[in-house]
């Protein structure tokens, strides 16, 4: 039986921006957007991975989420990691859209690593091989 994943969830202080953040600057795609009371389900996938491991863009609504939000930010532990083909070009591509890159390209052993800040609470990491 093979356990594969299929939604994992970063905490965002507004969906409207995140979604906008993640779609406009990042270049993931809407997935699923179903009313959750006064929140959304608010998912997207990778450019060309439809039926990919969708994101949950999840309300930072619970004092735990924000508490552990904080914290990761002021350690500078990311939230979350994305692979990229090459962090270095992707690093340039961002900047030049006005994403804040917290920490440059930097090998580290077999990759290389770099670190923005999503604007909606978190820092990401990108990480491509050497």
């Amino acid at each position: 039986m093979p356990i594969r994943i299929h939604v994992t969830s970063i905490f965002v202080d507004d969906q409207a921006k995140a979604l906008a953040f993640y779609t406009d600057k990042l270049g993931f795609l809407p997935k699923t957007d179903v009313p959750v009371g006064e929140h959304r389900w608010l998912t997207v996938v990778g450019p060309g991975e439809p039926d990919g491991v969708e994101l949950l863009l999840e309300p930072d609504v619970h004092p735990a989420a924000q508490a552990y939000q904080r914290a990761l930010v002021e350690d500078g532990i990311p939230a979350t990691s994305f692979a990229v083909d090459d962090v270095a070009a992707t690093v340039r591509e961002l900047e030049a859209k006005g994403v804040r890159i917290t920490q440059p390209a930097t090998p580290m052993g077999p990759v290389v690593v770099a670190m923005l800040d999503d604007t909606c609470g978190n820092l990401i990491q990108l990480t491509s091989p050497v």
